[in-house]
Formats: structure tokens, sequence, C-alpha cells
């Protein structure tokens, strides 16, 4: 039977392990939860404690009476896990592994083939379903303790190695090590429910968005996927698991898209920012005229750009710089340069560059150049620009630029926004999708998905096409 284990790391081998026959059973106790009631079993060995929770009071019961059968059969218990020294054994012959070890090794193998934000996902997946896949609670660290450890240190290789590890978490990081389930138990729907309840769940107690649960379900199954692969589990029991992730929102709300009026005053409200408002008229103009990711305008390099003196232009996007944090990134910045989204190592995207970006272009070249590098856009010291800086530049923007309702509203409330107004006016002007998703660097199912609400006046025009090709005259029936 599937069950939560209360040994190490890793099962200990017998030459270092330390057995008693001293062993007691408690009662089984009730603990009432906000989401479901859970069951624990305790018992002592050689006076030292242990526990292990369940979602069922058979699955307690049963588990209690193996345990006491092993007692009465005479085996010996190990001091250190409290477990069966021949399930330990059984353990080492069939292979298994903690959660907090398996953890870790997955992120290990990630590392290095992923950014800084998709670090910083995984670190925040295990360490929210952390807490639910606790063997013990005598002399636990408190909760905001254990998750910072977890988030932020066993879940990150390069801190956790360098030595400087603070005393409070290297003693919660011990404590991680000694007292998580094996993965094994992970096979146990009641456990995995548990896991799977605390990501759905913020930090404040609160719901998380729909988004966030999925991206966290995506983690802890790859984290499972691992243990298959490494001959751990049979398969991945999230395949087996009846629980769902809520429906995620993915639709553009139309009320954030800004019509060409609005744009061109916002962006006029920038340039009335001082120097540095000038320096970003153009930054935001790449969003709003050739739909750029802010990660694709903050790197924008010249070379980048096919500029003529007037009329068309394109760029040939290859590099960009999300946001992920120092802690994350391989640079020790808040950004990494990478490849494009969705896209391989040197893959470039075609983006058209229309004329009124062409004079905006051609005209901060001229004023600001390049930063050595070739960077259009720098910050006050020349690095990459933070997304305070123009965030805070945007927010008076509008404020200057919206009327008090429409600056209390969500309309282009973020610069991310103005990609949002630059696809939709790309669809609404008849653009085909297959043409929009490769400026926007999407797919196409993506595109429509994500914009459907954006799309007016669409229904008219094919009807207006049908009745064409049908040889109709308009508002006829024949």
């Amino acid at each position: 039977m599937s069950r939560p284990s209360a040994g190490p790391a890793s099962p200990s081998s017998s030459a270092d392990r330390r057995a008693s026959y001293d062993v007691r059973f408690w009662k089984i106790r009730v603990r009432p939860g906000k989401r479901k009631t859970m069951y624990s079993i305790r018992w002592t060995v050689a006076g030292e404690e242990f526990h292990q929770t369940y979602g069922t009071k058979a699955l307690a019961e049963s588990r209690l009476a193996e345990l006491r059968t092993s007692a009465r059969k005479g085996e010996a218990f190990d001091v250190k896990t409290g477990l069966p020294v021949t399930e330990l054994e059984n353990e080492l012959e069939q292979g298994d592994r903690a959660w907090y070890e398996h953890a870790s090794i997955y992120v290990e193998k990630r590392w290095s083939k992923i950014g800084g934000g998709q670090r910083r996902s995984i670190a925040d997946a295990i360490a929210t379903a952390t807490p639910a896949l606790l063997t013990a609670d005598h002399d636990q660290p408190e909760p905001d303790l254990l998750r910072r450890a977890m988030y932020a240190w066993a879940c990150n290789p390069p801190r956790r190695r360098s030595g400087i590890v603070p005393q409070d978490v290297a003693g919660a990081l011990t404590w991680l090590a000694d007292n998580t389930v094996q993965v094994s138990a992970l096979t146990d729907q009641d456990l995995l429910e548990s896991a799977l309840d605390r990501l759905a769940v913020r930090l404040d107690g609160k719901p998380a968005a729909a988004n966030t649960i999925g991206r966290r379900r995506s983690v802890l199954s790859s984290v499972l996927g691992l243990a298959v692969d490494d001959g751990l589990l049979d398969a991945n029991p999230l395949d087996r698991s009846n629980w769902s992730t809520p429906d995620a929102v993915r639709t553009v709300d139309p009320d954030v898209v800004i019509n060409h009026d609005q744009a061109r005053a916002l962006l006029a409200a920038v340039a009335a920012q001082g120097r540095m408002g000038r320096h970003l008229k153009a930054f935001y103009g790449c969003m709003y005229y050739a739909a750029l990711r802010p990660s694709e305008a903050v790197p924008l390099l010249k070379s980048a750009l096919r500029l003529p003196a007037a009329g068309w232009g394109e760029f040939r996007l290859r590099e960009s710089a999300p946001l992920s944090g120092a802690r994350w990134s391989d640079n020790g910045q808040s950004r990494d340069r990478r490849q494009l989204k969705h896209r391989a190592k040197g893959d470039v995207r075609v983006v058209p560059v229309p004329p009124p970006l062409t004079v905006l272009l051609s005209d901060h070249l001229d004023e600001f150049g390049t930063a050595p590098d070739g960077r259009l856009f720098r910050a006050t010291r020349g690095g990459l620009l933070g997304d305070k800086m123009y965030g805070d530049i945007w927010r008076a923007a509008r404020q200057a630029a919206l009327t008090p309702q429409e600056a209390a509203s969500e309309l282009a409330r973020r610069p991310y926004d103005l990609r949002h107004a630059a696809v939709s006016t790309w669809l609404n002007a008849g653009v085909d999708p297959t043409q929009v998703a490769s400026w926007a660097g999407h797919s196409v199912e993506v595109l429509l998905a994500v914009y459907a609400k954006c799309i007016v006046g669409r229904d008219e025009i094919a009807r207006r096409r049908i009745e064409s090709i049908l040889g109709l005259e308009p508002g006829t029936d024949a």
C-alpha cells in the first residue's frame, strides 16, 4: 500500500542505522481543516516521536495496523526515521527518494536549460507544495522560514552552494532533508491532492489565479515525470488524479485596448516627462506600432533595424531580455538576455515598422544615438531598462493624457497593453491571422483565443463578402 514515509532524505544504509525495540503507539488524531479533515497516526521509537498524516481514517487505520504488526513480530525500528528496519531495507532494494532530495535534483537538472523566469516559477511551485509533504511537526521551523529556505535556497543551486547560507536557513534545510515524504508516497491520491490544494492558494490564503495554478501544476507534473524517468514511479500519479485546474482567463480584455487617438495622446504625454520621457517615446512606440513585448524592446539593437528615410521599415528580432530577478538570472542582473519567446536560439522574427514608427525611431537615433553595444534604449546609467523606470513614466503619462474616468479604468494600465492594441489593430484591419501570428510571435491558435474579444466588426465584413460571392445586392434577399 502506498503511504507517506517518515524517512530521511534517503533511506540510511544498514551500516549507519541505529535500531530500537522500544516502540509505543498512540491513538489516531483527528485534525479538522478548512478544506478537509486529516488523520494522523503517532508513535515513538526510543522516546523519539514520529507521525504520518492521511486524508481518510481508513488509510490511517491501515497504516497504523501495519506498524503495530511489525512491532508485534519483534521487528526493530530505525531510531532516525521511526520505520521498521525491514521496511527501510525494502526501500533500499526497490529505490526511492525523499521529496526534498528529489526536488533538489530536479532543479539542478533544469537550471542550466531554462531562463530566470522559469527558474523562479519552478521554485514557487515546489516551495508551495512542500508543506503538504512533510512527515513530522516536532522541531518544525516557522512556515515563513521553511518557505524561504525551500524557495530561495533549496531551489536555487548557486545560492545553496555559495557557502553563505544564513544559520536559520541552514537549520531549516537540514530539517527539510530529514522530514519530507518519499516520492513513492505521492501515488497516494489523498496526499497528492493535499499538495495540489496547496498550489491553488496564495501566500495570503486567498485563491490563486487560474494561470498561477496551472503553471504550478505543470511544474509538479514535470517533477513527478523525472521520478518516472529515474525508475522511482511506474507512472505519473497526476495522470490518474481527478483534481482539476480552474479554467484560465486567456482572452485579452477589450477594455485595456486604446484607439489610435488615445495612443498618440499617450505617446505625446510620455515625451513631456522630461529627457527620459523623450528617450522612451520610441520605446513605447515599438510596442504600439509593432507589437513588441517589453522584453523585446529593452535589448533592441540598431543592427536589428531596417530603417528607410521614410515609409515602411522592419525589425529583425533575435533576442529578448525577460525580467526574472537577480537571484534567478545567469548574469546576476534583473534581466537575462535570451532567445525570443517560443523560439529556438538564433531564430529571427521579422516585424514590419509602419511609417509613424519609422519617424519615431529616426528621431530617437538623431537625438539619443545608441549605447556602446548598439542598444536603442538604456537606463540613466546606460544599463538595461528596468520595469520600474518605464512603468513610472507610463503611469505619469496616463494621468496626463487620459480623462479622470479613463485613468481610473483598465485602459492601457500597463505598457504591455500597447502590444495588445497593436495586435488588435492588425486583426481589425483584416490582416490574415497567420501573418499577424508571425509578426506577434504567437501561434495562430493562441492568437485567436487570446484576442477573440478584441476583433470587432468581422462578422459584418464576412457577411458582405458572402453576399458578394453569391451575387447579392447588399441588404437584399435575392
